[in-house]
């Protein structure tokens, strides 16, 4: 394990950790990609950026993206 990463001798501390840093990077891709397709950016795009399928990222995102009133491009 890395150094600079706290280490607890109680798993459940650690698996509550782990829960807590899960929950808050759904959190952040949910934002981050707000913001791109807010901008502009295609889902390829945002797949690229991702390091996942476009599929994936439109299935995650789009009813989310759909329900707060983003305007979704279409394929060309």
């Amino acid at each position: 394990m890395p150094a600079d990463i706290p280490v607890t001798q109680e798993p459940a501390d650690a698996l509550a950790a782990v829960v807590a840093l899960r929950r808050l990077a759904d959190q952040l891709e949910d934002a981050a990609v707000e913001q791109a397709m807010r901008a502009g950016w295609s889902w390829p795009q945002v797949a690229e950026a991702l390091g996942v399928t476009r599929q994936a990222v439109h299935k995650k995102h789009a009813k989310r993206l759909i329900a707060a009133g983003v305007t979704l491009r279409r394929r060309q």
